[in-house]
């Protein structure tokens, strides 16, 4: 067994959850094989064509990764891992935080032909496809963005991808309505933290107004600009946001959880020029760091 690669009780965890079989054409053989050469990439970065012999073809295992991100069987493995952690009271829901890191480009990352990924519809519910692959333009270059809603002890709870130049406030609502942590027991998943954190960029009437509907608390700071312009239009402005520092303190955690995120060098740097599959390679860097 490699540095990085799956230990038997990580295996034992994961294995229910892999797809049994391809449909037409028989069988897959060693799964486990060519999910330690896709981690192996996804640790460190290196072009598909370049991985050690030691995990097989390098189209077996780069095809299985870009399947597996298209049809959505990373996500369901996190959110397995996630029901794990929370039946065993290990998510802390008492502080949860959102935030986005920039992510660069590489130059490969670029030239996408613009059609939907290929997937069987009647095994799998398919990725949405985006037509902009999440690839925005800066002074820097080619940038992506992840957004991120982390739980009180560094995992991600939720994840998104967008184009680089997205602002934060708009893609608060989208991330939130993303967190579903199954119950083993039966019953709804949970989608609601108990606490929200979050920096000045989530301030917004629109972002307030809905944490008010589903009555999660929240500590957001109000920028400057949008406490002269409530004082400026009186009783109708409505009351001052409250604002705890001592929660605020804790989002820090969120930055934590990128930090182990971009851990892995392939999320730090974006190679992939699918936007699906990028999605599908942060994915699994979250179930590592879920495992871990």
């Amino acid at each position: 067994m490699g540095r990085g690669d799956l230990r038997d009780t990580e295996w034992v965890r994961l294995e229910p959850h892999l797809p049994k079989n391809i449909g037409r054409g028989g069988r897959w053989k060693c799964h486990r094989r060519v999910i330690n050469g896709i981690l192996f990439r996804t640790r460190t970065g290196i072009p598909w064509r370049d991985l050690p012999s030691r995990f097989g073809k390098w189209q077996t295992v780069y095809s299985r990764h870009r399947m597996w991100s298209a049809d959505g069987t990373w996500e369901r493995i996190l959110c397995a891992v996630q029901a794990d952690a929370d039946a065993a009271g290990r998510i802390d829901w008492s502080m949860v935080s959102v935030d986005s890191s920039i992510c660069r480009a590489h130059q490969h990352a670029a030239g996408a032909r613009s059609q939907p990924p290929r997937v069987d519809s009647k095994r799998t519910r398919p990725v949405q496809h985006r037509r902009d692959e999440a690839l925005g333009r800066s002074r820097g270059g080619l940038t992506s963005k992840i957004h991120l809603a982390g739980e009180g002890r560094c995992r991600p709870l939720s994840l998104l991808i967008t184009p680089g130049q997205w602002g934060d406030a708009p893609q608060m609502i989208p991330v939130l309505n993303r967190i579903r942590v199954p119950r083993l027991g039966g019953g709804h998943p949970r989608t609601r933290p108990d606490h929200l954190g979050g920096d000045r960029a989530y301030s917004s009437r629109r972002n307030r107004r809905y944490l008010r509907r589903r009555q999660i608390k929240h500590t957001i700071p109000e920028p400057k600009n949008q406490q002269a312009n409530r004082r400026r239009r009186g009783s109708s402005g409505g009351r001052p946001t409250g604002f705890d520092r001592h929660r605020y303190a804790r989002r820090n955690e969120v930055e934590r959880t990128f930090l182990a995120l971009k851990g892995f060098r392939a999320v730090a740097t974006r190679y992939e020029k699918r936007a699906y599959v990028f999605h599908g390679t942060v994915t699994l860097a979250a179930i590592r760091v879920w495992r871990r």
